[in-house]
Order: C-alpha cells, then structure tokens, then sequence
C-alpha cells in the first residue's frame, strides 16, 4: 500500500510539474510579443523584429537563419558589433527564450 502512494505521489508530481511547465512555457509565445524582446531589443531590431533603418539588421532572414542557436545566444550574451552585450542584463533563460523564438520567426 505504501508503494502505491508513494508512486501516486511521484505521479502527482510529475504531472504537477509538467502543468506548471506548459503554463510558462513560450514555445507558443513570440518574440515580438515578448516583454524582454520589447524591452530590450525593439528600439534597435524594431517592434516586428524586421529591423530598423541606422539601427539593429532584420531578425528575419537568411543570415540570421543560418546562425546556430549557440551563436544566436553568444552575439545577445556578448554583444556584436554595435550590438552591446546583455549577458549581465538578461538571464541565460531570457537569452535561451530568445533564442528559441528567433528560430521559430525563422522558421515560418
């Protein structure tokens, strides 16, 4: 009888875990929609991430495709360019998430 509890208790939260997980989860977000991105990127790269004229180059094209996402992660830790670092502003979660969704962007 323990061991039935205890793998219900496992179970219950495992999948406690993977409901917390897909509530905050942004594989379904975007990246313009993303307060980081707004905050931190909009004023150069543009509200829709197709860049801005003297400012950050278009998150969406080939070029930024081709990039692997170790790279994409590097040039927004590190900065590139005019492009000044954020390692000590963002998170390496925040980093990641952007990441992810500029493939995604790509993607489309």
């Amino acid at each position: 009888m323990q061991i039935l509890r205890y793998k219900l208790g496992i179970s219950s939260l495992v999948l406690a875990h993977a409901l917390v997980f897909a509530q905050t989860s942004t594989s379904n977000a975007t990246l313009t929609g993303n307060p980081t991105f707004q905050k931190n990127c909009a004023k150069c790269h543009g509200k829709t991430a197709e860049g801005r004229h003297f400012g950050g180059p278009s998150l969406i094209s080939a070029k930024v495709s081709s990039a692997s996402a170790d790279d994409l992660g590097n040039m927004i830790a590190n900065g590139k360019g005019r492009m000044p670092k954020f390692a000590g502003k963002l998170t390496s979660e925040e980093i990641d998430t952007l990441v992810q969704q500029i493939e995604a962007l790509n993607k489309k």
